[in-house]
């Protein structure tokens, strides 16, 4: 009797292209993300605003802080989830991925979004002014311009498997800004300090302020999941209706 031989990486990695058994498993994990999210940033938000001191120069505006990092974070790994997405979409034709890149832009933008605006309420008590153009700033706007025009790619261009396609190019070759954003506190004198958490010393941020941070962090970062599994069960859904409406229109010509 022959043996069965065990899956390969590579059928593993191809068994969840099928949307139907995606959905199935992300409709088992949401509800445990939706409360994990909201049970991890309930707790990071009472110790950012009421067991973490004040900062010694930056006084309570501090506190905007446990929303700015994860945000900006976030923008950053929203990118990379899409231009990771889209290389695989482009690659391996995975049935998945382009929704998976596709979902991840508005979140992505949005966080970055909310990155910049949390970075000008904290700026103009700090520096004196809500905008400066030092490389850190202008390089996460570029960011942001570089979501809405991936967005506006699936927006404008009909035919789904041409939009895909220019869309992964566009996030594939905006994927350079990535390092840009993280690198640029070092590479050019700009006004923000450089890297406090992840450093090859530790990190210099007081533990009564880095537990709350990194709290506010995990629990932005299930967030984003939980929406990114919500957004790529929407597309599905969303596709699921084009091609039964493509497929009545057809068959109404037929007859």
């Amino acid at each position: 009797m022959a043996r069965m031989s065990s899956p390969t990486a590579a059928q593993k990695f191809h068994a969840y292209a099928n949307p139907a058994r995606f959905m199935a498993l992300s409709a088992r994990l949401l509800m445990p993300l939706w409360i994990l999210s909201a049970l991890v940033i309930a707790v990071g938000l009472w110790y950012a605003l009421f067991n973490s001191p004040p900062d010694y120069q930056q006084s309570e505006t501090v506190r905007i802080m446990y929303v700015h990092v994860p945000s900006a974070w976030l923008s950053m790994f929203g990118y990379s989830v899409m231009a990771v997405a889209s290389a695989v979409a482009l690659i391996f034709r995975h049935p998945l991925a382009d929704v998976a890149a596709k979902s991840a832009a508005p979140l992505g933008a949005a966080f970055t979004f909310l990155a910049l605006a949390t970075g000008s309420l904290w700026g103009k008590p700090m520096w004196g002014t809500w905008w400066e153009w030092d490389a850190r700033m202008t390089s996460v706007l570029i960011l942001l311009f570089l979501y809405l025009g991936y967005m506006a790619l699936w927006a404008t261009i009909e035919d789904p498997l041409r939009a895909a396609r220019a869309a992964a190019v566009l996030a594939l070759a905006g994927a350079i800004n990535i390092p840009v954003i993280r690198y640029s506190v070092v590479w050019w004198n700009t006004l923000h300090q450089p890297a406090s958490v992840f450093r090859i010393d530790g990190p210099t941020i007081a533990p009564s302020m880095l537990l709350p941070l990194g709290l506010m962090a995990v629990g932005f970062t299930l967030l984003f999941i939980t929406l990114h599994l919500v957004k790529m069960r929407a597309e599905i859904l969303r596709r699921r209706v084009r091609n039964l409406r493509l497929a009545r229109a057809a068959s109404a010509g037929e007859g």
